[in-house]
Formats: structure tokens, sequence, C-alpha cells
């Protein structure tokens, strides 16, 4: 995998030459993304190539998930809070010339340091996989799914944390 440097997402990064074959994710990337992060909503965090192209990029968010609707062996461990704190991959994308090598878990590996460093309480990391190929590939990186929720998964960030140790 050619080596890539991640960075917040700047208005010096070309937003218009990024095409991940999701026309939703590429508009989010191009008309809402800095909206997001003005709004402090979202991070918008991009893999950028040694041209400075943007390869990919993934945001990061607040959110929760109810302790009820975790599966009842991940639930047992956990204190008894109605919710818990975690991070949310709102969106996750790879250029489609960069597809199929390894930057998309690349993304996720840097979300789970990215989330580590703020040394807030983030239980899990969320996603909510859009189709089937989606849900495998977040599968396949290691997240489970939310039982009660079709689309949503989740990775405990102490999971996380040991799978990007074991690289």
């Amino acid at each position: 995998m050619t080596a890539f440097v991640t960075a917040i997402l700047s208005r010096d990064h070309d937003r218009n030459g990024f095409h991940s074959g999701v026309e939703a994710l590429d508009r989010y990337l191009r008309e809402f993304a800095f909206q997001d992060i003005k709004r402090r909503v979202a991070g918008c965090f991009v893999a950028l190539d040694d041209a400075g192209e943007i390869a990919g990029f993934y945001t990061l968010a607040a959110t929760s998930v109810p302790l009820n609707l975790l599966p009842p062996a991940a639930a047992k461990k956990l204190p008894r809070y109605p919710v818990l704190p975690a991070m949310l991959i709102g969106r996750l994308a790879i250029a489609t010339k960069r597809q199929g090598r390894g930057l998309g878990r690349a993304l996720i590996a840097d979300a789970i340091i990215r989330t580590e460093s703020f040394r807030i309480g983030a239980y899990a990391l969320i996603v909510d996989a859009k189709d089937e190929r989606a849900r495998a590939f977040y599968a396949a990186n290691g997240f489970a799914s939310i039982p009660a929720e079709a689309r949503r998964m989740f990775l405990p960030m102490a999971t996380a944390l040991q799978l990007i140790e074991s690289v």
C-alpha cells in the first residue's frame, strides 16, 4: 500500500477531485463537510497521498449507545448506565482508484487512535453500514451488529486497541 498521511480536512484540500463511486459520500465531502465542522457536529479527517490528493476520508462525532441494545455478553461487563458514550464513524469513503488496498482499514485504525488520544470516555466506535458490502467490510474489521438496530454496528474500544496493537 502507498504511504498516506491523515490530516484534518482543510480548505486547501481538493475536495472536487475526490470520487469514491458513491455520489452521496462524494457530495458530502464537497458540499457539507465544512458545514458539519463549523457547526461542531462532526470532524472530518482525510488520507492524503504524497501528492496531497485526497485518497479517502472519514468523519467522527460523539454519539451514545443504549446499554439494553448491546448483546448480553457485552452488556454484562459494563456499568448499568442507560446509555454509554461512543464515537460514531459517520462516513468513510475511499477514492475508487485506491479501493481494495487496505486504506479503509487504515482509516478505521486512525479513528481508533484519534478516539483514544482524546482521552474522553468512549466505550466503542459505532458505524451505520449503508448496505451489505459495507456491513461485510466493517465485520471483517472487527465490528459486531447491534441486534435491535438493522444497520448499526459497534467495536468496543478495548477490542479496537488490541486489534491495532497486534498489527
